[in-house]
């Protein structure tokens, strides 16, 4: 495969797998964002819109499910079914109302909705396409439920997803639509884009770009139609008020002295029964003053009893209702039927369409965040002409809760801002079916006195280099995906999977292959690679130098030798804080515990014979008693710290610190596999070690860098290691001018120059 045509693949997207349809078949009623979101729905096959209240999903995923030509179900809250019954009607779209499969055999539609609660009452294998409304929900289901309606359409060919916008650093509702879609599974998304430290799992900083386009490829978020860059025109919110209302109360808990603070939430339904005579009061005090529609949002049954005997035309909707008497009440709210409705937010907070009223009380607060956005976005959505008002009655105890759920709601705007800002450039590609495009990236390469250093892609920039022209390569490949070091596909480290990494890394053996001399080595520096829980499903060590060797000789390259370097286990387990090294695990359960892990310097040679012997011996680099030493398979006095100083190199992106090679490593290998005045490469040159060694060994080094950071800080390196043999020739020069005179070093002018 080229290797443009093998970048492009790489890139993490969602495939297509759906159909194409022509925009004008889209219903007129519909507006344009809504239409161009429909068709790339459809294009996708299996996408989700998470689109904000009121921005019309319901028609968007009814002209998906007509425009599929597929025998479609619809799962959705219990208060949303047959709200959508009734809205499909507006668009000349038939939807039937459903319990089970036998309801739907039984019909001759096309479209059909049914309830969360009756989905293991359906064969799913009936249906060609399904649409989940409030996909949100699967966040709230156990996961038994979410495993199973999972399986139970991983099969069917179209899926929709339809809810609001999820904050980027939700990973459970972004993993849980993902893998729902089929698009991935939880453990492969956090193994592209996350990375774990004490704080739990957050979006590695080099992963941000691909993680925001690869949700683009599947998702579309937006909170307004000029997200995508069409007209807010009848998308403009009116103003939101929110009044809250303490209510002084005389609660002290029976086993204080006063009230020091909300403990838990055992705490807090204690507090709410014990403070909800006055909640209810001055709530029925607001709503009886008043004679518009009202919505009362309650938590407890006690509460919601309380308020349908203090409000004397309100109507309660209570969880233990039958599913007919539900709807029939809601109905009748949407309808203006009834004037005052009092429920829970678990029950008609998600979905429904009540702009007919601009109204409501919380009598109280629970610390959910989304249930509360979520039931003030019934009346509070696009279509709302007039002020909403928002009470909030609180116990003067309870006005922590109030703060946390402000607290939470700023965070989530910002998270949402956020979202849309990094996938905005993304989803327009998407709906112009274009594809961002990495092909362009900067080049630079800087000269110096016996090296030279190139900015770029290895596989491209090897290119440049012609056939035969390298006596040594030495390098640290990035091991899989356990190091990050830029955003871009070209990074090996930025792969799906190992799969992938070798595919990309065989581009590389290939160009070192056709570069070397015949008879020439290679020499590979690798280490085992941590296998997690989270990522690879058990704990444990991947053979990473063996699938290295194998990828070498698959291409060619003969497997000459291995050298292992010797590791200091203590300071392994206090910087990877691993168990298995842990003197207190050997105490507990020493099955948990093994070895250090330690580095390993692969040799490889192409074939053919060597015309230019190497000669350490001769060269007077190489003793017999250092050959004694250094041909044993293990070497045990490389200091851990003798590494090029690379702080500088870091951006505070990187999520991994950068590991270069020990120079006495390099060192060794030069010496052994190398005469001085040949050439040194190194394709992953980092911040420049292993040219850095080559060059203060008499060697000449190309090296190769794709980070515009390190690349940088190889410069200054080389640069200063070039400096460093300039002053010691000019001291050679200066001593053998003084030997020839007689004139003593230290007999120097006052501005240092020889008399």
């Amino acid at each position: 495969m080229d290797y443009k045509e093998f970048l492009k693949n790489k890139r993490i997207k969602a495939k297509p797998c759906g159909i194409s349809v022509p925009r004008s078949l889209v219903h007129d009623m519909l507006f344009d964002f809504q239409k161009d979101l429909t068709v790339w729905a459809l294009r996708k096959g299996r996408a989700a819109i998470f689109a904000d209240t009121g921005l019309g999903k319901t028609f968007m995923q009814l002209e998906w499910a007509r425009l599929s030509d597929k025998k479609t179900i619809i799962i959705a809250p219990l208060s949303v079914a047959r709200q959508t019954v009734r809205e499909a009607q507006k668009i000349d779209c038939q939807v039937y109302y459903v319990r089970n499969q036998s309801q739907a055999d039984n019909s001759p539609a096309q479209i059909y909705i049914t309830n969360y609660e009756m989905i293991e009452k359906f064969n799913p294998s009936a249906f060609g396409a399904v649409v989940l409304d409030e996909s949100s929900i699967l966040k709230g289901l156990d996961g038994k439920t979410r495993r199973k309606l999972t399986d139970m359409f991983s099969e069917t060919p179209l899926r929709l997803c339809c809810t609001a916008t999820p904050a980027p650093n939700d990973i459970a509702e972004i993993a849980n639509h993902a893998e729902f879609l089929g698009v991935m599974s939880r453990a492969d998304m956090l193994a592209a884009f996350f990375v774990h430290d004490d704080k739990g799992w957050r979006l590695r900083g080099h992963a941000e770009e691909a993680f925001y386009r690869w949700l683009a490829s599947w998702g579309m978020s937006v909170r307004k139609p000029s997200d995508l860059g069409y007209d807010d025109d009848g998308f403009i919110l009116p103003p939101l008020n929110i009044s809250p209302l303490i209510v002084a109360t005389n609660y002290v808990p029976e086993d204080q002295l006063f009230f020091t603070g909300l403990r838990g939430i055992g705490h807090r339904r204690q507090i709410r029964r014990e403070t909800l005579a006055e909640r209810v009061s001055a709530t029925a005090e607001i709503i009886n003053a008043s004679n518009e529609a009202w919505i009362v949002w309650c938590n407890l049954n006690d509460e919601s009893n309380a308020l349908s005997a203090a409000i004397p035309d309100a109507v309660e909707v209570q969880g233990r209702d039958d599913l007919e008497s539900k709807t029939e009440t809601l109905s009748a709210f949407q309808d203006g039927k009834i004037r005052v409705l009092v429920t829970k937010p678990k029950i008609a907070g998600f979905g429904l369409n009540l702009q007919h009223c601009h109204n409501m009380a919380f009598v109280g607060l629970d610390d959910s965040w989304e249930s509360y956005y979520q039931a003030i976005r019934r009346c509070y959505r696009f279509g709302q002409k007039c002020k909403v008002n928002v009470h909030i009655v609180l116990s003067d105890v309870e006005q922590e809760i109030y703060h946390n759920i402000t607290r939470k709601e700023r965070q989530a705007n910002i998270m949402a801002e956020k979202l849309i800002d990094n996938v905005q450039a993304f989803e327009k590609d998407e709906l112009a079916e274009q594809g961002s495009s990495d092909e362009s990236y900067d080049t630079e390469t800087v000269k110096g006195k016996g090296w030279t250093l190139m900015l770029g892609d290895s596989v491209e920039r090897l290119a440049e280099i012609k056939d035969e022209s390298i006596d040594f390569s030495i390098f640290s490949p990035p091991f899989m995906d356990l190091y990050t070091y830029s955003p871009t596909e070209r990074d090996l480290g930025n792969s799906a999977n190992a799969e992938d990494f070798f595919v990309h890394f065989g581009y590389i053996i290939d160009h070192l292959l056709r570069v070397t001399r015949p008879g020439r080595i290679c020499a590979v520096h690798t280490a085992d690679v941590p296998a997690l829980l989270s990522k690879d499903g058990y704990i444990g060590l991947k053979d990473f130098p063996g699938k290295v060797i194998s990828a070498f000789e698959d291409r060619g390259w003969i497997y000459h030798g291995r050298v292992t370097i010797d590791k200091n286990p203590q300071a392994q387990a206090i910087r990877t804080h691993s168990k298995a090294l842990l003197f207190v695990q050997m105490e507990k359960d020493s099955a948990w515990s093994r070895p250090a892990i330690g580095d390993y310097i692969l040799v490889f040679k192409k074939p053919g014979e060597n015309q230019t012997p190497i000669k350490p011996v001769a060269n007077g680099e190489l003793t017999r008693e250092q050959w004694i030493e250094w041909a044993h398979p293990i070497w045990w006095n490389i200091r851990e710290t003798d590494t090029l100083q690379y702080t500088t190199a870091r951006s505070e992106d990187d999520d991994k610190h950068i590991c270069p090679l020990q120079l006495g490593t390099i060192e060794r290998c030069i010496t052994l596999w190398s005469n001085p005045g040949e050439i040194v490469l190194s394709p992953f040159a980092g911040i420049g070690s292993e040219i850095y060694q080559a060059i203060k060994m008499g060697r000449d080094g190309i090296g190769i860098e794709l980070k515009q950071s390190y690349f940088n800080t190889a410069v200054k390196n080389l640069q200063n290691a070039e400096r460093d043999i300039n002053s010691l020739d000019l001291f050679a020069w200066a001593e053998a001018q003084s030997a020839n005179n007689n004139i003593p070093l230290d007999n120097q002018g006052e501005e240092g120059e020889f008399k």
